[in-house]
């Protein structure tokens, strides 16, 4: 995969207003969310170097189960082979370069609809029709290529850079944290999943989600919902979390009567995944953020419940956060973005409360700094 060219000139142009002292700092350049070679920076510089959520483990539970994805453009399918161990590839043929499967389902092989070559489920080439009577064709030699693999809390993710440190190395600490709020998070299922198509580049909706400065402007529902005098934000080495008391009274965003999950619990983990449980009964949430275009991004929200049948209040939970959480965050990033689009904003000071709160940006501050962070990797052809 080629880079983009990225100077130190251009990581130090982004970055002029960005102080590592949170309480200090703007935030970063409106270029960064609105010029064209900034989509094609952040998929070299944070997407292809990054751990990318794929899907829950139960998508990939049994021998010969597959899912088929695109991760930075790429695609890659995550196999669990007949020994039970989990391997992705690049979903790419060897023969002629054809993508070996779409979507998700179960297979004893890897066949190619193109021409039939068939690997194993460790990558081996096994079949290679009429090929293995030709001289020096060596169908021992022929392995996909593999891609990094991992199961952490209960779901599954890949990183397409071979020297990338595993996600549990990475993140120990918020796999602790997921055991501790979520200990049922692998038995749970998918009962529901909602897509939006969203006029705003990605790191804007990010942006959005990890700071409540908004919410008692925006999201007056929500306010009900949680106690915000608990609400606590706290940001770690490539994750951030929102902690709050919630689900104890009548509100007015949706029914927590029978609620035996009482704490608002949500983890950011770098780049683009925002994990959550909400008040309620047993369940937990993905959101994922997609890029598409520099002004332009794909959402999907996957709800992981106990089964597949969602009570009452359930499905009024899911119809809060689609018909009012969400329609106020999406009107909220599609203005922003075309607000940076704008010669009135460059940057814009960061709100920050050394306690904390739910108030405060520094979680949007940690953030830009990961995203610094990824650009000087990049800039100086080092490993991100």
């Amino acid at each position: 995969m080629s880079s983009p060219v990225l100077t130190s000139d251009d990581v130090e142009r982004i970055s002029q207003g960005y102080h590592a002292e949170p309480g200090r700092s703007h935030s970063l350049r409106a270029e960064a969310y609105v010029e064209e070679q900034w989509d094609a920076i952040d998929k070299a510089a944070i997407f292809a170097r990054t751990w990318q959520w794929v899907c829950h483990v139960e998508k990939v539970r049994d021998p010969g189960s597959y899912v088929a994805v695109e991760i930075a453009g790429q695609p890659i399918v995550v196999v669990r082979d007949h020994a039970v161990e989990l391997r992705a590839f690049y979903n790419v043929c060897k023969h002629r370069a054809h993508e070996l499967v779409q979507g998700s389902g179960t297979a004893k092989n890897l066949v190619c609809p193109y021409h039939a070559w068939t690997y194993g489920l460790d990558g081996q080439l096994k079949a290679s029709r009429r090929a293995d009577h030709m001289p020096d064709f060596d169908q021992g030699s022929i392995c996909l290529d593999g891609v990094q693999v991992e199961e952490f809390g209960g779901f599954v993710y890949v990183n397409l850079d071979p020297n990338a440190a595993p996600l549990s190395e990475q993140a120990p600490d918020l796999a602790t944290e997921i055991a501790r709020w979520a200990p049922d998070v692998a038995n749970l299922t998918l009962a529901k999943r909602l897509t939006y198509r969203i006029n705003s580049n990605w790191k804007n909706i990010i942006d959005n989600f990890l700071e409540c400065y908004h919410c008692h402007i925006a999201h007056k529902e929500f306010v009900d919902l949680v106690d915000m005098d608990t609400y606590e934000v706290k940001t770690h080495g490539i994750w951030s979390s929102h902690f709050a008391d919630a689900g104890g009274h009548a509100n007015s965003a949706y029914d927590v009567s029978e609620a035996t999950v009482k704490v608002h619990a949500v983890w950011w983990l770098w780049p683009n995944t925002c994990l959550l449980r909400y008040p309620g009964r047993g369940n937990f949430m993905v959101l994922q953020v997609l890029p598409d275009g520099i002004d332009g991004c794909t959402e999907i929200w996957d709800f992981y419940l106990e089964d597949t049948h969602l009570t009452e209040g359930e499905v009024e939970s899911v119809r809060y956060i689609n018909d009012v959480l969400q329609v106020q965050d999406i009107t909220i990033v599609e203005s922003v973005q075309r607000g940076m689009s704008t010669p009135a904003f460059d940057q814009g000071r960061l709100v920050y409360d050394p306690q904390g709160s739910g108030l405060s940006e520094h979680g949007v501050h940690h953030f830009h700094g990961l995203i610094l962070e990824a650009y000087r990797s990049l800039a100086e052809g080092s490993p991100a």
